[in-house]
């Protein structure tokens, strides 16, 4: 028997392209494809969107194609915990949990903050990302960003380009806060011959240097800065294992499927010492937005996704005083 449907769902890809080409370990993009997943009700309606995680090969096709494997459970009611039992974590679950919790907030009239038991959201200072490139092209790149008060440079493995890079953006911007990016593309050797331009250009985070599967290549290595896990935590159940290797965990609703585990993951972090970070693949303010509130719980974050893309979505994210906050009657507000 056919459950009765509560709901209609839709899902529909979106190609977002971006402004220019942009380059990190082993990649360079040219437009960010996203599935956007739709919750209509004949009144409110909630909406996410998803990028899914490119080098777990995750493409709109799939997302889309897993999306309508549990249209039926979706439709019929299924909650954002049920959800989670539904699905693996990735960009469809994301989809779908932010389009709930969307609409569950607009058929409350209550914002999604208030939901979650959170405080009334804050702007929040955000890193601005300079993709991996030449030198002075990355230090051009950071006197682009005028008004940011954080940098995170994308880094590519060669340690003596890479230290190039570094003291080129430091000498462009020795006011900012910088924090690397090596996107699982250095080794412990790269890591030691790159550790001097490190401390010299007061770099304040590395994050995720070493590939999925070598984590334990960190326990050896004295390091002066903090390091932070992204591709070596894609969900909950992979935060115990961080301690003792990583500082910081960071966060992705694409990777651990939504703002529902994100917040979870907050929460489990928090219990075993480690340090927080909210990031973002590359979307539009509509897959920001509930970034942002996951970010009001975090100690750095990493949300400028938008400023990439050649076209946004309306309300869209502001970015002022290298700051980043989102509008009150966008996704989530319960109006």
């Amino acid at each position: 028997m056919t459950a009765q449907r509560q709901r209609i769902l839709s899902a529909v890809e979106d190609p977002l392209p971006f402004k220019a080409p942009f380059t990190i370990t082993g990649y360079t993009f040219t437009a960010w494809p996203v599935v956007v997943a739709r919750l209509e009700t004949g009144g409110p309606a909630g909406e996410g969107e998803a990028s899914g995680v490119y080098y777990r090969d995750e493409n709109p096709a799939a997302m889309l194609a897993t999306i309508e494997s549990v249209q039926e459970e979706i439709e019929a009611g299924a909650d954002r915990q049920t959800l989670r039992n539904l699905l693996p974590a990735g960009g469809a679950r994301n989809a779908l949990d932010c389009a709930l919790w969307d609409l569950e907030s607009r058929q409350a009239g209550r914002p999604v903050w208030a939901l979650a038991g959170l405080e009334a959201p804050r702007p929040l200072i955000t890193t601005f990302t300079i993709g991996a490139a030449d030198p002075g092209k990355m230090a051009d790149d950071a006197l682009g960003y005028v008004q940011a008060r954080s940098l995170k440079l994308k880094l590519t493995g060669d340690p003596d380009l890479e230290a190039e890079r570094l003291r080129a953006v430091r000498k462009a911007r020795p006011d900012v806060w910088i924090g690397v990016d090596a996107n699982q593309g250095l080794t412990p050797d790269t890591l030691e011959a790159l550790l001097p331009a490190l401390v010299d250009c007061d770099v304040k985070l590395l994050e995720q240097p070493f590939a999925i599967g070598r984590e334990a290549d960190l326990e050896g290595i004295k390091l002066p800065l903090p390091v932070a896990a992204d591709e070596s935590v894609q969900g909950l159940a992979d935060i115990e294992a961080l301690v003792g290797r990583f500082d910081i965990v960071n966060i992705k609703l694409d990777k651990c499927g939504g703002l529902t585990e994100g917040l979870m993951m907050v929460a489990e972090a928090r219990r075993l010492g480690l340090g927080v970070m909210v990031g973002n693949m590359a979307g539009s303010s509509l897959a920001l937005a509930p970034g942002f509130l996951l970010g009001q719980l975090c100690d750095i974050v990493d949300l400028d996704g938008p400023v990439f893309i050649s076209r946004d979505r309306d309300p869209p994210v502001v970015y002022e005083d290298g700051h980043v906050s989102y509008p009150a009657n966008g996704w989530g507000g319960g109006a």
